[in-house]
């Protein structure tokens, strides 16, 4: 795939100029051959970078994930690149990050950590991953980039059934080894990763490093029920479907509330926007 598709919007969208018009707004666009919505190359969500606070967050808004950041040291700046897998609210979905220190924040005694900025063009790293569930491939992404996402609308998983086969090719030898560390003092054994040059390729399974304390068993239950049901309506509704012109259809003329969640897909970006008044006072003039 090239770069140029790899950014492209499909010409066909969903075939609902409101839905278009929201997913690109929300900072995607969507894959006519995998059926999945993935992440631009400069959406909104570019400019409010990364903390932990938003991983202890995912849980209560309804987002069951992994994640699995890896920390390293290249070229005087500490670097993070992170991983996410599993269910989000009504989307299977995965993620790739690429993110380096800006500074360490305390507010208010709400969050005290670091803070991350997404990385600029001239630090995008080539990447592809393979979603598996159950060891059967979900779909791909590949691309120069620096948040490869796909999620997949209407499919239920628990992060324990996904698996992602990732592949990333680093600036160069010194950046790999500094990767590798990072991979090593996350947890990884040497057995579980393969290099190739500056690539380095393994698998994310169960995470090597701790999980959101918003991750607890018993609410996690609840809430990936609650989620499994939503994909359950919307498999209900769609099912005869066969472009997602008629599951979009289907869903606004059947069911509001679904299609609701289509229009305002994830965290709403006035809720980010507020959070980075907060994390990033280093852009605030």
């Amino acid at each position: 795939m090239s770069n140029v598709d790899e950014f492209r919007v499909v010409p066909e969208g969903t075939g609902n100029d409101e839905l278009d018009k929201a997913i690109a707004i929300a900072g995607y666009a969507y894959d006519e051959k995998q059926d999945i919505f993935y992440s631009t190359l400069n959406p909104w969500q570019r400019d409010i970078g990364y903390c932990r606070l938003y991983d202890e967050l995912a849980a209560p808004l309804g987002m069951i994930i992994d994640c699995e950041p890896i920390y390293f040291e290249y070229l005087e700046k500490t670097w993070m690149i992170g991983f996410w897998k599993g269910q989000y609210d009504l989307v299977t979905g995965a993620e790739i990050g690429i993110y380096q220190k800006a500074l360490d924040l305390n507010i208010l005694g709400l969050f005290s950590g670091a803070y991350y900025d997404c990385v600029s063009d001239t630090d995008l790293l080539k990447m592809a991953y393979t979603v598996k569930k159950n060891g059967n491939p979900l779909f791909t992404r590949e691309g120069t980039h620096w948040w490869l996402t796909g999620f997949k609308l209407g499919e239920f998983s628990n992060p324990s059934e996904l698996t992602m086969d990732i592949t990333i090719t680093l600036h160069d030898v010194k950046m790999r080894d500094a990767f590798i560390t990072g991979l090593w003092n996350a947890g990884y054994p040497l057995n579980q990763f393969t290099r190739d040059g500056a690539t380095v390729s393994f698998t994310f399974d169960s995470p090597h490093t701790s999980q959101p304390y918003t991750r607890i068993p018993a609410t996690d239950e609840i809430i990936q029920r609650k989620n499994e049901l939503l994909c359950e309506k919307y498999q209900a509704i769609t099912g005869n479907s066969n472009t997602i012109q008629d599951k979009v259809k289907a869903l606004e003329e059947q069911t509001p509330d679904l299609y609701t969640k289509l229009i305002k897909p994830g965290i709403s970006k006035q809720l980010f926007e507020t959070f980075s008044l907060w994390f990033t006072p280093h852009k605030v003039k």
